[in-house]
């Protein structure tokens, strides 16, 4: 089961904030010229690679009709991202989709939210989502916009998100303590050498250690990673690659806050550290994981090349909340009347229920095989990049009986006493098991110097079943076969100036909740399909700014979710218009990304729901970013980040109410001393949301339920990096 809480605040985008954001922020791209290592924080144009995720990765992002960005190592350093939902301030594509502290990341993507069982790649290789996974070994982190089916068998069409690791590529001697509001406590290290004759063979170590102590109220707990990756040169054209890691960590969950009766609270009048899991008998939820992959890569002249790549990931969670969620009365004896008063939202007065979670010992594996050949040919004067492959993935889950059982009423006001814990797993679970073989083939054809055509296949043959680990939910059994094509054509109008059309479809599976509520919880649906349309233009210009302005339009199957029943109905489309902006000046770097979004639900049964903005969808965002070069104190860079996210609603129903929007400003400093010939010093400080302002920072609506989420209060930062 996933936790959902999101809030935002009602307050809108003040004169005052815009004018400091101006002036202070806009540099997730600043990066210190003084320091090479600094990465370009929108990557859109220019001459960064496409990412590989994105199947063309063989050719400059800019002349790629893919929407893509790649955040480095140095950017997330720079921004003092932990996590993946950290990343939500440096593009306007991407906002939080259920992102309570102390459980894993959430992201959407054009306003769809992600699925963490499809949507994640590790090296390219899908991984499942559902665990805490480090940056300390990550080399940085790809992020692909749009329908994503030549590069996925089955994935939520917003876009992909894949962890680049670090590889022995260079001598590194690092480490890093870091700090933050109120003593959490970071030290890691990261030692990698290259030996052996013609530096052969290469080994890269990272360690990491972390004591959680965030501001939130009783959410204390730890974090360790441990990873090694090897590689060797068998002969000049071979290459063979070996990395290994295990992530742990154990900290409380945070439930969400709700709609009061019919009043959405006021954001100001709560205060954002407070955390409704503070029960007696609250324990932490403790993600184990453990990943392992193998590549080998063979040149086989002419610019041709075969690879294999297997990767295999063992995740074991213990998930457990005191629940907070709907409004009952209480009878006698202690026990919840039912229906409930509310079931979507909390009492008027405060009240809310308590539910004891408990899915003790769930088991995921994740195992990926995937061969492919890759080169350039040319046919009658025509130039072809082509790739070719096949992937074979298994998914498994392994569940015992869960707890989902009333504790008593809670207060948002910390009005009545503690409940007791009810332990017993009275509830069945859900296993699953997915197979899936993937053929694929990728041609990008270059048909005149301008002129260029970009053809993608990918043929998907997936099977799934389900079985309850009580017997009483009737096991599901299916098998399906499916075809996603991508298309797309390019056009250089004018040197380093690009303009594009492509269109692609995708494939989604939706999975029935894990809850008791629902008749037929943990059940796959068939997968759906879903299709894209994009037009966009990207360039180089004057003053060496690089921009890019794409439209596109998503129409995607939603599941409708009553709280008891969980189906498909309708469609949820989306369309909008994405423009991203940087520009380096000097000392002085720029940058600038916004989206404005039209969702909408269409052709549903229930025709009050077509035509409405679905929940926790912002209709507009905005990213600034800034960063100066301070030429008085050479090594010195200062920075600075405007977010800006538009209302959202909160209900999928017309005459929703709604969450207002909201802006933080984020400051930051980087300086870089060099003590000698050999060692570098690199300090760094922040204050994350500077002026503390009060807000819901969003609204997720799931299992029938409104929860909200308050904006982290100001938050300082600081560490120090040792490179040798």
């Amino acid at each position: 089961m996933a936790h959902r809480t999101h809030p935002r605040a009602l307050f809108a985008l003040s004169p005052l904030a815009a004018a400091a954001a101006l002036t202070f922020s806009l540099p997730a791209l600043a990066q210190d010229a003084a320091a090479p290592a600094t990465t370009t924080t929108i990557t859109v144009t220019g001459r960064t690679p496409a990412p590989a995720v994105s199947g063309f990765g063989n050719q400059p992002l800019s002349s790629t009709p893919i929407s893509a960005r790649v955040v480095g190592e140095a950017q997330l350093q720079d921004t003092g991202a932990r996590d993946l939902r950290d990343l939500t301030r440096l593009d306007a594509s991407f906002s939080d989709a259920y992102n309570p502290e102390g459980y894993y990341g959430n992201l959407s993507a054009r306003g769809y939210v992600l699925d963490n069982r499809f949507n994640y790649r590790r090296d390219g290789l899908p991984i499942n989502g559902e665990t805490v996974i480090g940056l300390e070994n990550k080399a940085g982190i790809e992020l692909l916009k749009g329908t994503s089916g030549i590069q996925a068998g089955t994935s939520a069409p917003g876009g992909l998100v894949n962890y680049t690791v670090k590889r022995p590529d260079r001598t590194v001697r690092s480490a890093f303590l870091g700090w933050r509001e109120n003593g959490t406590v970071t030290a890691a290290a990261d030692l990698s050498q290259r030996f052996g004759e013609d530096e052969r063979y290469g080994l890269r170590l990272n360690v990491a250690a972390e004591r959680l102590r965030p501001q939130t109220y009783s959410l204390h707990g730890e974090r360790q990673l441990l990873a090694l990756a090897g590689d060797v040169k068998l002969t000049r054209d071979t290459l063979l690659e070996v990395e290994v890691e295990h992530g742990r960590q154990s900290q409380p969950s945070v439930p969400g806050l709700s709609m009061l009766g019919p009043v959405v609270p006021d954001a100001h009048a709560f205060d954002p550290r407070l955390n409704l899991n503070n029960q007696p008998w609250s324990q932490p939820v403790v993600f184990n994981n453990n990943t392992a992959s193998v590549r080998l890569t063979q040149k086989l002249g002419s610019g041709w090349k075969a690879t294999a790549h297997a990767m295999t990931q063992r995740l074991k969670t213990d998930d457990r909340l005191a629940y907070a969620s709907h409004c009952s009365l209480v009878d006698a004896q202690g026990d919840e009347i039912d229906p409930p008063i509310e079931f979507d939202r909390y009492c008027a007065n405060g009240n809310f229920n308590y539910y004891d979670f408990r899915s003790e010992n769930e088991r995921r594996r994740s195992d990926a095989l995937d061969f492919s050949l890759s080169g350039g040919l040319a046919t009658g004067g025509i130039e072809h990049q082509v790739t070719a492959g096949v992937l074979f993935t298994r998914f498994e889950s392994r569940f015992q009986n869960q707890t989902y059982n009333f504790a008593g009423n809670g207060n948002v006001y910390g009005l009545l006493p503690p409940t007791q814990a009810k332990p017993a797993a009275l509830y069945g679970n859900t296993n699953r098991d997915e197979r899936s073989t993937e053929f694929y083939v990728r041609d990008a054809v270059k048909i005149t110097e301008r002129l260029s055509g970009w053809l993608g296949l990918r043929h998907t043959r997936l099977s799934r079943g389900t079985t309850s680990t009580d017997g009483f939910i009737l096991p599901t059994d299916y098998n399906q076969s499916f075809t996603t094509p991508w298309a797309a054509v390019s056009y250089a109008f004018a040197p380093q100036h690009l303009v594009y059309v492509s269109w692609g479809q995708g494939i989604e599976s939706f999975v029935t909740p894990n809850l008791p509520d629902y008749t037929r919880h943990g059940a796959a649906l068939p997968a759906v399909k879903s299709r894209q349309t994009e037009i966009g233009v990207k360039g180089r210009g004057p003053l060496d700014v690089q921009w890019t302005l794409a439209a596109f339009d998503i129409d995607r199957p939603v599941v409708t979710d009553t709280g008891t029943d969980y189906f498909v109905d309708g469609s949820q489309r989306h369309r909008g218009l994405e423009a991203v902006l940087e520009r380096r000046a000097g000392a002085w770097q720029f940058a600038a990304s916004a989206m404005a979004l039209r969702a909408r639900y269409e052709d549903g049964a229930d025709s009050s729901r077509n035509g409405q903005r679905p929940p926790n969808v912002p209709s507009h965002t905005l990213r600034l970013m800034a960063g100066h070069d301070v030429g008085a104190l050479p090594g010195l860079n200062l920075q600075g980040w405007l977010v800006y996210e538009g209302d959202r609603t909160l209900l999928p129903t017309a005459d929703s109410p709604r969450i207002g929007g909201w802006a933080r400003v984020d400051l930051a400093a980087r300086y870089t001393q060099r003590l000698d010939g050999n060692t570098q010093l690199t300090w760094r400080a922040g204050v994350d949301n500077a002026f503390d302002r009060r807000a819901w920072r969003e609204s997720p609506y799931q299992y029938g339920h409104i929860y909200l989420y308050p904006m982290a209060p100001r938050t300082l930062r600081a560490s120090v990096q040792v490179d040798f």
